[in-house]
């Protein structure tokens, strides 16, 4: 399995596909396509003194894939951008593996409403900030902070809907209205003052996410990538490999692809 423009140095990759502005509704013509994976390193790779990267992020196309430890700790902490990648809508979906699917499976039990609150309005209130700072007489900062008040809109938006229904819509009901809105707010950033306290109302309120989320599935799920992309290696006490194309013993699929 690949994703379009990703180089893995080894790996395989168990979840990928399309995120940001496409994924939201906001994508016009001449919109970057950005996406977003998770990936699995031979589980030999980590008993050695270096550890693999983490992270593998490539621009033009824009590509970020996380490994899936890295991966389940972002998401155990609501990072908005991580963690769309199990909400996505299913047409978005490049690459997909057994594996990947049994991680959307459990996708709720990765939220918290301290997490909602903390990281989604923390990242609402650093678009704001960037706000604040933008000269819009510049046309092209006058575009940069639109972007920036149409995803402060989104955040908020996402985490009231988290907050009240454990469920995160990734593509918008209504990515104009967003975007309309998104506009008033660059020309006066003050507008989101109410916005963001607005929300911070709600996320006060009584919801239906936990006070704290349940790592249990994901060390149980992690354990299965592991033991899934564990190949042990041959000691002088065990028997040889197989000579190329002869008939040997299957190593579980440790670097091929799961799905």
């Amino acid at each position: 399995m690949s994703v379009p423009g990703a180089t893995l140095p080894s790996g395989t990759v168990l979840l990928s596909g399309i995120v940001g502005s496409t994924a939201y509704g906001f994508a016009h013509a001449g919109s970057d396509v950005d996406r977003l994976g998770l990936f699995a390193v031979p589980t030999e790779e980590l008993h050695g003194l270096h550890r693999p990267a983490e992270s593998h992020v490539g621009t033009a196309p824009d590509v970020t894939l996380h490994e899936a430890a890295k991966w389940c700790r972002l998401a155990l902490s609501c990072n908005p951008t991580a963690s769309e990648l199990v909400w996505l809508p299913e047409e978005l979906y490049e690459t997909t593996s057994p594996l990947g699917r049994e991680l959307v499976g459990i996708r709720s039990s990765f939220l918290s409403a301290p997490a909602v609150r903390k990281a989604y309005l923390g990242y609402a209130d650093q678009q704001f900030r960037k706000l604040l700072t933008r000269d819009t007489t510049d046309p092209a900062t006058r575009r940069r902070a639109a972007k920036h008040a149409r995803h402060l809109v989104r955040l908020v938006e996402q985490a009231v809907r988290l907050h009240r229904t454990g469920r995160n819509l990734i593509r918008l009901p209504d990515p104009e209205r967003v975007r309309d809105l998104g506009e008033r707010i660059a020309d006066c950033p003050a507008t989101a003052e109410h916005l963001l306290a607005e929300a911070v109302d709600q996320l006060a309120r009584p919801g239906v996410l936990p006070e704290a989320p349940d790592p249990r599935p994901a060390e149980a799920w992690l354990r299965r990538v592991r033991a899934a992309h564990y190949s042990p290696p041959y000691s002088s006490a065990q028997a040889a490999p197989p000579a190329p194309g002869a008939p040997g013993q299957s190593t579980g699929g440790a670097l091929g692809p799961t799905g």
